[in-house]
């Protein structure tokens, strides 16, 4: 079931609901405005249109018992944070990318003293 189809302004690609036009999901909003937040700020904060805020609410609340039990799971998954198989990927990466880094810096370190000595 779309549960978009009640509201223009709302669809789903495939990654929750999201407000048409940009990569904003209705989770994003709510990472915000129960903190507080003002449709103005949250709309300055995503660089979008405060119509596009109330929408991405009104969709919240209509849909309130589909979109909050996913919003703490998905809460709930990033708490968990990255498996250790994927932290020492992560460090694997990083090693490689730092010796990569190591030797182009040796080298244009290696570059400039041989201009200077050629000129």
């Amino acid at each position: 079931m779309d549960m978009a189809h009640d509201n223009p302004v709302i669809h789903d690609r495939g990654r929750g609901p999201e407000i048409q036009g940009t990569r904003i999901t209705v989770f994003d909003v709510l990472d915000y405005y129960p903190k507080g937040w003002t449709p103005q700020q949250i709309a300055d904060l995503f660089k979008i249109t405060v119509t596009q805020v109330q929408a991405a609410l009104e969709y919240i609340e209509q849909h309130r018992s589909e979109v909050i039990p996913r919003y703490q799971r998905m809460l709930a998954f990033a708490a968990k944070g990255d498996s250790p198989e994927v932290r020492a990927t992560y460090a694997k990466s990083r090693a490689r990318l730092m010796a990569v880094k190591r030797e182009s810096d040796r080298r244009k370190s290696g570059g400039v003293d041989d201009a200077r000595a050629a000129g």
